[in-house]
């Protein structure tokens, strides 16, 4: 009788042992399951989150004039936002050097360096800086008038489809402004900002939030053409290829 006793209980002692240890396979073997399921779902919502950002970047906002018939980006290029006034800090955007394609040089507080570039391309993010005020004023040497010519310049910044503005192209949207200075400038359909420049003999920021200076895509003898906008007046003259301005892409 003990001895059938011992045995039931053997059984009984093995059979718990068996359930705690089918039990424990059960529960992780749910547990992985819902950890994949949860990377599963991560891994989509990444996804969405990766598409979401890559139409973001490529969205482009713009605003036309009804009476020059002609379509800009709404904001400067390198700009989080449209201007909500003439001293908007956010909407100041980049500053590029003349015929110079987006290398990391127009950020406001890129490097700088005095050594001219003999090709298209420095190959580098610095703002290229003279030393002798009395040289040709560009960033390159020998010269490059046609860097930004149209959709196709071979240094355009522009997203596709747009260009750099030609002066007359400027010209043309001044004329439209009820007044022909800073207040126009941001009453008007493009909102441009007072985003001042940067010095082409130490690369240093200079007038910002005074004054507003945009390039074209026209060229002079050895400089070429802008946009000059401070509180009194609003009009196009020559600039050196060296200082730092603002862009506003119109579309071609």
């Amino acid at each position: 009788m003990q001895s059938h006793l011992k045995t039931m209980k053997m059984k009984s002692n093995c059979f718990n042992y068996l359930f705690i240890v089918l039990t424990m396979l059960l529960t992780l073997s749910i547990s992985c399951s819902n950890g994949g399921n949860k990377n599963e779902s991560n891994d989509k919502t990444n996804n969405v989150k990766k598409q979401v950002s890559q139409k973001d970047i490529k969205k482009i906002g713009v605003v036309t004039n009804p009476l020059t018939g002609r379509t800009w980006m709404d904001r400067n290029l390198g700009a989080s936002r449209v201007a909500t006034n003439s001293t908007d800090a956010e909407a100041f955007g980049d500053l590029y050097q003349w015929g110079r394609a987006t290398d990391g040089h127009q950020k406001r507080n890129s490097p700088t360096t005095t050594t001219q570039c003999s090709t298209d391309n420095p190959g580098h993010g610095d703002f290229i800086t003279f030393v002798d005020p009395f040289s040709v004023s560009d960033w390159r040497s020998p010269q490059n008038d046609d860097l930004w010519q149209g959709v196709n310049g071979t240094n355009n910044p522009c997203p596709k489809g747009f260009r750099i503005p030609t002066e007359e192209e400027w010209k043309q949207e001044i004329a439209t402004w009820g007044s022909k200075n800073s207040e126009g400038a941001f009453a008007s359909p493009l909102k441009l900002p007072l985003g001042g420049y940067r010095i082409p003999t130490d690369g240093k920021l200079d007038v910002v939030g005074t004054v507003g200076i945009y390039w074209s895509s026209s060229v002079g003898e050895s400089d070429s053409r802008r946009l000059f906008i401070v509180h009194h007046s609003a009009r196009t003259g020559p600039d050196n290829r060296m200082r730092g301005l603002s862009v506003r892409c119109i579309k071609d």
